[in-house]
């Protein structure tokens, strides 16, 4: 929850308060607005957060991100060049209510769809890339979703790229019935052509990656890296508590989980993703 203030010399006071080492140039120059953190109700400016990768520097929470900021933080300047940006599920099928909520979805997020595929450099490094926004009906994979991700999987196998894929979703979109799962086949099936291409696949789970992504795209990864504390698994927790009558542990489906059972490789924290990314890419290049 964000504090409100009337004025700009009252949200100027505060920060001053909370923040006294900032300098005045700092202070008159960035965005004065004061952001709790919800894991550990720490005040952060909203410069520290962009300055951090959107990543609570007391308790190390990761806030969720869109496109955009996912892009900032993550790509070489300028280099993302996006691909079918205009493709989009409007008028895809009756479902009651669908056109309406994608309108909704489209203006909160400024995407067409709940995924953003493109070429783009990471530390000099050449990628096809995939990064999906939760906001976007919660990154749900319908038919459009699943094509775009399908035909980046193909770009890349015919440019001979590095695949990286950044997931974020609730799993398949109920809208689209039986031909959203079709897509966790259909997705896999292009990773498959993919591998015997010889192709290098990462995915970095965030938070939240369950259901029909979960179930695909999302773990197939050569290396699966996953953010701190995200939620990762397919059904949900009580459904699963339910069918084999026992009460699961708090940490389960968190990534820590996960890391322990050998479904991921490594936790990273998203100061260090770009880092990391490059030099798994740099890695990769020298012995392909």
């Amino acid at each position: 929850m964000n504090p409100q203030f009337n004025t700009r010399k009252e949200r100027l006071s505060l920060f001053q308060k909370l923040f006294p080492q900032r300098s005045e140039q700092t202070k008159t120059a960035a965005d004065l607005s004061i952001v709790m953190c919800p894991s550990c109700n720490h005040p952060i400016s909203q410069y520290d957060l962009n300055a951090q990768a959107h990543v609570c520097p007391g308790c190390r929470y990761h806030f969720p991100l869109g496109v955009q900021e996912r892009l900032s933080t993550l790509v070489d300047p300028k280099s993302f060049k996006e691909l079918y940006r205009s493709a989009n599920s409007l008028k895809i099928n009756t479902f009651p209510d669908y056109d309406r909520k994608l309108h909704k979805a489209q203006e909160l997020t400024g995407l067409k769809e709940a995924v953003a595929c493109g070429i783009a450099e990471i530390d000099g490094e050449k990628i096809a890339l995939g990064i999906m926004d939760s906001r976007f009906i919660m990154g749900s994979m319908g038919q459009i979703v699943g094509e775009k991700i399908t035909r980046l999987i193909e770009v890349a196998t015919k440019k001979k790229l590095p695949l990286v894929i950044l997931t974020a979703s609730g799993g398949a979109r109920m809208q689209e019935g039986v031909l959203s799962l079709f897509q966790m086949a259909k997705t896999s099936a292009a990773l498959a052509r993919f591998d015997e291409a010889g192709g290098f696949y990462i995915t970095v789970l965030t938070h939240p990656t369950t259901g029909g992504v979960s179930a695909s795209f999302a773990m197939l990864g050569d290396i699966i890296l996953a953010e701190p504390k995200a939620l990762i698994g397919f059904a949900g927790r009580r459904v699963i508590e339910k069918t084999i009558n026992q009460q699961l542990p708090e940490s389960f489906q968190t990534a820590e989980f996960l890391l322990e059972r050998g479904f991921v490789d490594r936790i990273v924290d998203r100061t260090a993703l770009r880092q990391t990314l490059g030099q798994l890419l740099k890695l990769h290049r020298r012995h392909a």
